[in-house]
């Protein structure tokens, strides 16, 4: 089903959304300072709302399918980008990233993720477009991903990040203390990179492995390029104040991995069987689909992403209390 919107709204819709990013991350570097719980909910609850009066719009100009799909294309990013954080947290922790500085370096990351998820979209809608069987390899890396998502865990991915990081120090001169937020100082009378340089790339590299990710997920609910760029950014906006809301609790909502997972292998599948109907390689049943191979409505994506989030979440809470309740009753009277 191809995507009807006027363009002044599709061009409007993207400008104003640019703007409204680049107005928080200016905002976040003329600011720097710790936000409150409260200034942090209320930053997420207001981005939260504006996703939902957008797939409002959606619904009038393109109908409800397509309302569907951006609203399914949303949640998926928006867990890709829950999980991303974690990387973030373990980042910031790594190099003792000062608390006060954290919201600089999170604008660059939301850059870095804007252009690269931008770049991958153009590529990705071009691939879908002229090649139909793009769907099977998208489908056999997000199956692949999941399974790394499931099973992946902190440590070997520090030890990933420790081998680039021990690379740049004997390439560059970088200092051992932060200069405030600055890229470079002085130290003894000699210029050289401060920890910041180190920490932008290391997100930078985190970035491209899940914009790598995320791309080939969202293309499984829809090929707008419009509604996956919107879903993209509309996702990325308050990832900052997301960071500074959930803060510790991140850590410690240890189902929510499993839940992103199952949502990537579920689009995997999704995306073979969809590859599989309308097959047009000529080694695979003689070019032509396989009537068997449903496939799936927005609807039931929207429904299996929420429920895997929910259940994820709710699982990891539950969890939480089970620990301090065992903490509690083991502790000496």
């Amino acid at each position: 089903m191809e995507l009807q919107l006027p363009l002044w709204f599709e061009i409007t819709s993207i400008a104003v959304l640019l703007l409204i990013v680049i107005a928080d991350l200016v905002l976040a570097y003329k600011r720097p300072h710790i936000p409150s719980t409260r200034e942090s909910s209320l930053w997420v609850g207001f981005y939260v709302l504006l996703a939902l009066i957008f797939a409002v719009l959606m619904f009038f100009f393109a109908g409800a399918e397509h309302a569907g799909q951006f609203i399914a294309g949303w949640l998926t990013e928006y867990s890709l980008s829950i999980d991303n954080l974690f990387v973030f947290v373990i980042i910031m922790a790594r190099f003792s990233v000062p608390r006060k500085y954290q919201q600089e370096v999170l604008m660059v990351g939301i850059i870095i993720a804007l252009v690269l998820r931008g770049i991958f979209i153009v590529l990705g809608a071009q691939l879908i477009q002229n090649f139909s069987w793009i769907f099977y390899i998208f489908g056999a890396f997000l199956l692949y991903t999941a399974i790394q998502q499931a099973f992946q865990n902190c440590e070997e991915m520090d030890d990933k990040e420790s081998g680039v990081i021990r690379l740049l120090r004997r390439r560059i001169p970088i200092s051992q203390e932060f200069d405030g937020a600055k890229l470079r100082t002085v130290v003894d009378g000699k210029r050289m990179f401060t920890p910041i340089l180190v920490v932008f790339i290391a997100i930078g590299t985190t970035d491209l492995v899940f914009a790598l990710d995320s791309i080939p997920a969202i293309f499984g609910i829809t090929t707008s390029a419009f509604i996956v760029f919107t879903a993209n950014v509309f996702a990325l906006m308050g990832l900052r104040q997301l960071y500074f809301l959930l803060g510790d609790l991140i850590e410690k909502l240890v189902y929510l991995k499993y839940g992103i997972a199952f949502i990537l292998a579920f689009i995997g599948v999704k995306l073979v069987l969809h590859a599989l109907h309308e097959n047009e390689l000529p080694f695979i049943n003689g070019g032509k689909g396989f009537d068997w191979a449903p496939e799936i409505p927005t609807l039931t994506s929207l429904g299996v992403i929420v429920v895997s989030m929910a259940v994820a979440v709710g699982a990891s809470l539950i969890k939480i209390r089970m620990d301090r309740r065992r903490e509690v009753g083991s502790a000496p009277h």
